[in-house]
Order: structure tokens, then sequence, then C-alpha cells
């Protein structure tokens, strides 16, 4: 999440050499995004549109208590990242503040101011170990967490509650129907959902979905099956072809070679499956935790959806974050007011949960927020708070490697999957070599 809009997207990148003049084009029109004046009254925070709700409240907080005002440039995700590409490329920028997500630090951290004064004790204390190990490159801090994603299991609480449903399950599978723990239960309860409710000789309701079009959930699954590190390891060395990733290939395409996924996950991406799920299409789903309070109330599911995390492969529960970070340009006009906003934020993240978006970052935060309504933000600690939870790998590469590897890879194991011809091993393999020739 992939955060505020997981769906992958190719992310351009604009070559240093014409960054200066993409940047002396650019800044002319750029209205909101202008240089901030030298007065130091206003800050410029440089954000994705859903993005702005998380900060909405904490900066209005802010100019209450500092007098500094807060201006937000809202960006579509592809935009921010070619802008924040442009402008940190030619050391000259437009802005004070920038939301970064996760996997843009690596890249934009030569560009970053470090933020080393901040990760004291207790504020790390505050937060999950995966977000601190994220948020530092190359030995410094250059990202402070603002809100913080995962993946957790959604389901329908009125199938599994359902007495005609419970006793069908009991006498097919010997227990009880409930959420599923572990990826076996997972599989079962997929293909037990998967029917024909309305008699007409069609499967209308499918177990679950699998999506092809994204990485996170696989990834996830990568680090239930044992792994400690996803596609690269710690030094860089090349992992997606051990056994750990093959266990959790083989799990995901698992519901499509058995009938319980619908057709087409080649092709599925975020949007997709939350449409499924809202329609009354699906059983389960992996979601993102934000879309809990995101239901809308004509939909067939509404009230009737419940949260917990994702099943336990062999190695435990795990899940990955999806997180955006506020990062201080080197380049930045107002670096000590930024500096000071990004501190602000921290020290009153928990406004961030009355956002459409609802999310924040630090623990206590998420704890303080989870109540009835809110059974997503228990969910989502839950899932950040497991000893296997990790981040992506710490590369300048890794949205070529998401882009150009892992989602064709992940296409077409979901497309042999469903003519039963998939070989998770060839298939990963061949993505081992094909990242090799990225990184070197």
């Amino acid at each position: 999440m992939t955060p505020i809009n997981h769906r992958r997207r190719r992310a351009l990148r604009v070559a240093p050499t014409a960054a200066a003049a993409v940047l002396a084009l650019g800044l002319g029109g750029c209205g909101a995004g202008s240089v901030a004046s030298s007065s130091g009254d206003t800050l410029t925070v440089l954000v994705e549109g859903g993005g702005k709700a998380v900060l909405m409240p904490i900066a209005k907080e802010f100019e209450a208590e500092t007098g500094t005002s807060v201006t937000f440039v809202e960006l579509p995700y592809d935009s921010l990242y070619e802008r924040l590409n442009t402008e940190l490329s030619a050391d000259q920028v437009s802005f004070d503040v920038a939301a970064l997500d996760a996997p843009w630090l690596s890249y934009f951290s030569p560009g970053l101011l470090p933020l080393d004064d901040m990760f004291t004790d207790d504020v790390k204390g505050d937060l999950f170990p995966s977000l601190v190990q994220e948020a530092q490159v190359g030995g410094h801090f250059v990202g402070m967490p603002a809100w913080t994603n995962a993946e957790i299991l959604y389901y329908r609480t009125d199938l599994f509650s359902d007495p005609q449903q419970r006793r069908a399950f009991k006498a097919e599978y010997g227990r009880e129907l409930a959420p599923p723990t572990t990826w076996d239960e997972y599989r079962e309860v997929a293909e037990f959902f998967t029917q024909d409710t309305d008699g007409d000789g069609a499967v209308d309701l499918h177990g679950t979905d699998v999506k092809g079009a994204v990485e996170t959930e696989w990834l996830s699954l990568v680090l239930q099956a044992g792994a400690k590190n996803v596609v690269l390891d710690d030094d860089g060395r090349i992992v997606i072809d051990d056994a750990f990733h093959k266990a959790a290939l083989d799990a995901y395409v698992a519901p499509i070679e058995d009938g319980s996924a619908p057709a087409g996950a080649s092709q599925f991406d975020w949007a997709t499956s939350q449409n499924l799920f809202n329609q009354g299409q699906l059983a389960m789903s992996r979601f993102w935790a934000h879309a809990y309070t995101q239901v809308p109330e004509d939909s067939p599911v509404h009230g009737h959806v419940g949260v917990t995390t994702m099943p336990a492969g062999p190695g435990g529960a795990a899940a990955f974050p999806g997180a955006w970070y506020l990062s201080v340009p080197r380049a930045a006009a107002h670096q000590e007011a930024a500096q000071e906003f990004v501190q602000f934020a921290f020290d009153h993240n928990e406004l961030g949960l009355d956002s459409d978006l609802g999310l924040a970052a630090t623990i206590p935060a998420l704890e303080a927020g989870a109540a009835e309504g809110r059974e997503n933000l228990s969910a989502l600690t839950s899932a950040l708070d497991e000893p296997g939870s990790a981040p992506r790998p710490a590369t300048d590469h890794w949205q070529e490697i998401v882009d150009s590897v892992l989602i064709p890879m992940l296409q077409e194991a979901t497309t042999q999957a469903k003519s039963g011809t998939v070989n998770t091993q060839a298939l990963l393999d061949r993505a081992a070599k094909q990242i090799e020739t990225i990184v070197g």
C-alpha cells in the first residue's frame, strides 16, 4: 500500500540532468506550490490527495499553537513522485515538508535532511519496529512516520454466524466455523464459501480473491512463510528464489487452483477486490485496514464485516507495513519550522484518526483509537506488532523491481494457476535473474 492509493503504478524517473530545466518551466505556474515566503509564517507541505485528510487536523492545531500556517499542495501519486524527483534532483525545492511513500525513502534520501535527533528512545518505543527500521537509510533517519497501514483479514460476519452455514461446515470439516487463523484453515473456509447461493447453477459467492496486479499481499505471505526478508536480504543478496518465497507463491495461487477465487485474478488490483467484497461476492478478503470504515451504507455487507489479523503461515503471523513518512528536504527554505512541524505531527499523531482515512502511526495513538466501529485499528496494531512483520528492502531499485519483475511474475503465476500449469519455482528462478540485471 503500498497506503493512500495502493494500486501499483509505474513511478516515472526524471533524469537529474534535465531536472533543472523541468523545474524552471514548472515553478512559474505552480500556485500554492511556489517557494514559501522567507518570513517563515507559512510552511508548504507536499502530499498525495488522501494524505491531506490525515494531516489537516494536525496542521490546524500546529497553526493555533505556533502561529505558523500550513499550506498543502495535493498531487496524484505519480505526479507527487515526479515533483519530488525533479526538485530534489535539482536541489531547489518549492516545499518545506513532504509526505513520502515508504519505497521512496531510499531513493530520495540524498536530498533529505537527517532527523536523527527526533528518534529518541521514547519515540522509537512508540513506533512499530518495522517502521523504525524503514525510516532509517544509510545510518540516518530520513522520515518520521505520519500514518501506517497493513493488510488484515476481512470476513462476512453474516455468513460466519449463519446457523445453516455453520452446520454444513462442521459436517464437512469436523470443526466449528470461525475466521481462519492458519493458511490451511483459510483455504478450507475459502473452498467452503465458494457457493451457488441463488440456486441457478452458477457460483455467485467466492470464498476469497487473489490479486495478480499488486505485490504486497504476496509479500506478506512471504513473511508468514518464515522469511526474514523479502526479495533481497539485508546485504542486498537476491533471495526471491528461496523456499520461503516458493511456499508463499504456492499458497497465494492455491485459491485459483481450487476454484475458490474468481476468474481474472491476473488483472485484479485493490479497487477490483474492494468492489467485489463490498458487492457481497466474496466471503473473505485480505485488504488494507483503512477500508473497514469505508464500506458504503448501501452495500449488502454494510454492518456485516468483521476483521482480524491475516492467517498465520508456517513462520507465524506477519504483515507488510504500508507507511507514509514526513521528510524535510535539505534545500528547504524553512528547515527549523519544518522540523518543528514534523515533531508536532508525531506528538499529536492521534489527530489523524479523526480523518476520513482514520489512520495514525504510533502505537499509543492506534491503541487509544481502537473502539467500537474502529475494530480495524486493533487488527492493524496486532498485525504490525507481530515479530515477523518487516518492511520493504531499502534499495533504490525497489519500484523498478516491483513494476518490471514482481507484478509480471504474479500475473503469469495467476494465469498459469487457472490453467493448472503453474511452476512457481521456475517463475521465481527467472525473477531472480531479472532482478540481478536490475541491481547489478
